[in-house]
């Protein structure tokens, strides 16, 4: 026990040498994973689907890590392949993935159009599987690999106006159950962050309606919505040797949110 103790060191945190892909990383949350692992030593390879990429790379470069970007839509399953072997061709493995790309469509429940259920389930859900899947077979060669999935304050809640985001976010849980227990006999581990009430891009018609803001924040034990940094340090840890025997959970980043009942 006393050489295990003695062993201890903050260096298993680190990412140095370590190549992370992490979808949807030009804005948002995705961003601040993607900075962070840089940060840490991480090389970064960001699929995307929107245009400008220019914010990230430039925050990336200025680490002094490498960034690659590959634009695409990752409901194509031709895309998945495209990103995992132009990853493999550019830097030779794939040490970690974070499925962070997702999307709501908000429309009252009744009304609730069969294609933008579709649209939201095959970005949140369907995205992630066969994304994880696919790459995970480049993980099981290199016997390690680390798979965060982005789930939600709604993973285990509801609220109006978006069922497929909610269900989504459900069955992300159960999906991150499902890779830990499949893969981590090949020294791979799968783990999620739940994400609670943040100021972001996604969020802008909430925060900009200050009574649901100000209700939020009553709400929120900490007294404030997070922010992309509030999710960088745990991201880390979830990518790194640090959290070598954590598999299969989902971890609440809230201020304390889940732990209210009113």
């Amino acid at each position: 026990m006393e050489k295990i103790l003695d062993d201890f060191s903050l260096d298993i945190f680190s990412l140095k040498g370590k190549v992370a892909i992490v979808t949807g990383a030009n804005q948002g949350l995705g961003m601040g994973y993607a900075v962070a692992f840089a940060k840490a030593g991480a090389d970064l390879f960001i699929p995307h689907f929107t245009d400008d990429v220019s914010e990230v790379k430039e925050l990336i470069e200025q680490t002094g890590q490498k960034v690659y970007f590959l634009q695409g839509d990752l409901t194509d399953q031709d895309y998945i392949e495209n990103v995992t072997q132009t990853c493999i061709d550019v830097y030779g493995k794939i040490d970690i993935l974070v499925n962070n790309a997702g999307t709501g469509i908000f429309n009252d429940f009744l009304e609730y159009p069969d294609s933008s259920w579709k649209k939201v389930i095959d970005i949140n859900l369907n995205a992630v599987y066969y994304l994880s899947h696919r790459v995970v077979k480049e993980m099981v060669k290199q016997n390690s690999g680390k798979i965060i999935n982005i789930a939600s304050a709604l993973s285990f809640t509801a609220d109006k106006k978006c069922p497929p985001y909610a269900t989504s976010k459900h069955a992300i849980v159960g999906l991150t159950k499902v890779f830990a227990n499949e893969v981590g006999q090949y020294n791979i581990q799968t783990n999620a962050i739940a994400p609670g009430f943040l100021e972001t891009e996604m969020t802008k018609g909430l925060t900009q309606d200050k009574t649901y803001y100000n209700k939020i924040v009553e709400r929120v034990p900490a007294g404030r919505w997070g922010t992309a940094y509030d999710l960088m340090g745990t991201a880390v840890f979830l990518a790194s040797h640090a959290s070598s025997y954590l598999n299969g959970w989902t971890i609440n980043v809230d201020g304390g949110f889940a732990t209210t009942t009113v």
